[in-house]
């Protein structure tokens, strides 16, 4: 999921070192104000979710947010109970309080990506696809289905459970698995955009269960997946002098695949 941090600059650091050990989540922006916050999801609707320290974003910022046309999942922090009845007003999905350890932080998040997976747009989350699997016949859902990987004149379909090699060609299942969802990385690849992680120079990594799963990019693929991440993440950035961008350190917690 991608996420937001409204929050100052301080406290925001225990919050953005958290995310970084979530490999759920993927932080975006961290912002100063909710004026900034509010400018950068109006314009754009890839937020999954929103973590806002009340004392830094203001009680009005429940209402802002609740303006928008596709707001983010919200999950409040705050060294006092006291905006905790107004925070629910507002369909908040939990409500921290002050210090935060990592353990609680993890239940927070876990709630969100039940809530986020029963978001899905009815499109995605219910369009489903039949494959072969011997003589049977074996439903899935688009949403389950990880990535795709193709084995000469097979492809194999991955799930978070199961993996499923069937004959059919990679041509085939990039017309068969909505564009709007899926994107073909390299000539063996198609992976499920919102299991992406990270993006680096010559692969990416998708979230697998709790782990990561690192899968080469093709070079031929790469400007088609930026072009793509560009139009979800970073098209009317706001000014630079109102967010701050975390730096990826090495984890070491993440067991890759």
């Amino acid at each position: 999921m991608n996420c937001i941090i409204i929050d100052d600059e301080t406290s925001s650091r225990q919050i953005e070192e958290f995310v970084s050990r979530c490999s759920s989540l993927n932080l975006v922006g961290t912002y100063n104000d909710s004026i900034s916050a509010i400018d950068h999801l109006s314009k754009r609707d890839n937020v999954d979710l929103a973590f806002i320290d009340i004392k830094s974003a203001g009680p009005d910022s429940f209402d802002l947010i609740g303006r928008l046309g596709n707001p983010p999942n919200i999950i409040v922090i705050s060294d006092t109970g006291q905006y905790a009845s107004k925070a629910f007003d507002y369909d908040v999905v939990d409500y921290l309080l002050k210090p935060v350890n990592y353990s609680r932080f993890s239940r927070a998040v876990d709630r969100t990506l039940r809530i986020s997976t029963q978001k899905i747009p009815p499109s995605i989350a219910d369009k489903e696809v039949f494959i072969k699997k011997d003589s049977s016949l074996i439903k899935l859902k688009m949403k389950d289905i990880i990535y795709v990987e193709a084995l000469e004149n097979y492809v194999t379909v991955v799930t978070r459970d199961k993996k499923y090699t069937i004959l059919y060609t990679m041509k085939g299942m990039e017309n068969q698995l909505p564009s709007e969802a899926f994107i073909r990385v390299h000539r063996s690849f198609i992976v499920n955009k919102r299991m992406i992680k990270t993006i680096n120079e010559c692969s990416l990594d998708l979230i697998v269960g709790n782990e990561l799963k690192s899968l080469p990019v093709g070079k031929s693929f790469r400007s088609v997946l930026l072009d793509d991440i560009n139009v979800m993440d970073r098209k009317n950035l706001p000014s630079q002098n109102n967010i701050r961008y975390p730096v990826d350190l090495p984890d070491d917690r993440h067991r890759r695949a």
